[in-house]
């Protein structure tokens, strides 16, 4: 019977104790099983660090009598390390034409939406099914498509093609920075929100009703203006450009242009859209959104972890010690060729700086996110700065300026400095302005 006694109370011990240790033994110690997190390099970006720098010109620059220079510090971010490409804008023009053609054709054929998931739970609102062959010659289709094409009355030679002025892209997003207001802070005491507003994209007012009142949603056409090339040169022959430029494979590699602020954001959120739902789809953790870089994070990347250079390769000319020009700019008063290339080259076509980063000077210059103020400089954080003003469609044009930087292939060889700031509106194109996108990190040191 002692025995019996004993053998029960060793094994009740060891059963508690084996309860204490699920729960932790009392003891302060975290969730267990979050797993392990480590975040790959993404296709295409190069690891910029967290560090400070002196922004703004140094003494050398011609900026530099009207333009204030401010230590700040920016979190590690990943950048692309050449800028968004023909072929790779090309990808989010298929993608929003085959969603906006599935979309349609699921009114008559319902294999091209998902209304249940794999286990048979209905799905509200209904997905793509992307999975779903899609053949454009199909004559099952024609009728149901007939609205994606130009009408036969606008065809250049009967030819039938895509209506570029359909491909809309529909996106929403949520205003922290409204949402962080203290005056549309949620009141634990009443459980509602009260007294707060958003200002929404038409400029409008509105009381914050439900968390719902942080969410917009916008909707872009996505394709670019090709007619850039002759709009931006008077009693100049660019209709090879403007033909050729966005469509022809031999300028696959070469820097979309013509693309308006908002529609180089939009493309950032489809590529966040992108990448997010095939790491869902493999039951992964999702990564940080990407976005346009802001004017701060662009001239610390520029600059290659070079302090006080001029230009992303570290020096202070624009040549190397056998005459060679070190990007493509407008050198010598207009001798475009001088450089290597006529207009926009190949990205990639020069050396990268000491981050990894291509033609950071010239080619094309870059849209940011940060809106343009002269005196921005002044009142800017020192932590992580950054201006921005989503411009409504009655504000001012003064209000719709944004930051480019990097100095382009037309540009004299001042633009091309890394502490040079200059702007556009974000409804305009140009034939010399594209893009690259960043991703912030999640303070991995590489």
């Amino acid at each position: 019977m002692k025995k019996l006694f004993s053998i029960g109370l060793v094994i009740l011990m060891i059963f508690s104790l084996s309860s204490c240790n699920k729960s932790g033994n009392g003891e302060l110690t975290g969730v267990k099983g979050r797993g392990k997190w480590f975040e790959p390099t993404p296709y295409g970006m190069t690891f910029i660090h967290r560090g400070s720098f002196n922004l703004g010109p140094n003494d050398q620059d011609v900026t530099s009598s009207s333009t204030p220079a401010k230590t700040v510090s920016v979190d590690a971010f990943w950048m692309d390390d050449t800028e968004i490409t023909n072929n790779e804008y090309r990808q989010f023009i298929q993608w929003v034409r085959d969603s906006i053609a599935r979309t349609t054709l699921s009114e008559q054929f319902p294999e091209f939406m998902n209304s249940e998931d794999r286990k048979g739970n209905p799905i509200d609102p209904p997905r793509i099914n992307w999975k779903e062959k899609l053949d454009w010659s199909n004559p099952d289709y024609s009728e149901a498509l007939a609205p994606m094409f130009i009408p036969e009355n606008e065809r250049f030679f009967k030819k039938k093609e895509i209506d570029s002025r359909k491909l809309f892209y529909n996106y929403q997003w949520i205003d922290l920075k409204q949402a962080a207001r203290r005056v549309n802070m949620y009141n634990y005491e009443t459980q509602s929100y009260s007294g707060g507003s958003v200002t929404d994209t038409k400029g409008e007012e509105k009381a914050v009703e439900n968390r719902s009142s942080f969410i917009f949603s916008n909707q872009v056409n996505i394709y670019p203006d090709t007619l850039t090339w002759i709009r931006d040169f008077t009693f100049s022959y660019n209709e090879p450009w403007a033909t050729r430029y966005f469509w022809h494979p031999g300028f696959d590699d070469y820097p979309v242009v013509g693309v308006t602020w908002e529609q180089a954001k939009a493309f950032c959120n489809w590529r966040t859209k992108l990448h997010n739902d095939f790491l869902s789809s493999q039951r992964e953790a999702t990564l940080q959104d990407y976005r346009l870089p802001t004017e701060v994070e662009w001239e610390y990347a520029a600059r290659g972890d070079h302090q006080s250079s001029m230009y992303p390769w570290g020096g202070y000319y624009t040549r190397q010690q056998d005459g060679v020009f070190l990007a493509n700019f407008k050198p010598l008063r207009g001798n475009y060729v001088e450089d290597g290339g006529m207009a926009t080259m190949k990205v990639g076509s020069y050396e990268a700086n000491d981050f990894g980063l291509y033609d950071m000077s010239g080619n094309v210059a870059e849209w940011t996110s940060s809106a343009y103020d002269e005196s921005a400089y002044m009142y800017i954080n020192d932590f992580n700065p950054n201006f921005e003003y989503n411009a409504r469609p009655g504000d001012a044009p003064a209000m719709k300026r944004k930051v480019i930087r990097g100095g382009s292939w037309k540009d004299i060889s001042a633009f091309l400095q890394v502490s040079t700031r200059s702007f556009e509106y974000q409804d305009t194109t140009k034939s010399y302005i594209g893009f690259r996108c960043v991703r912030s990190s999640f303070g991995n040191e590489f």
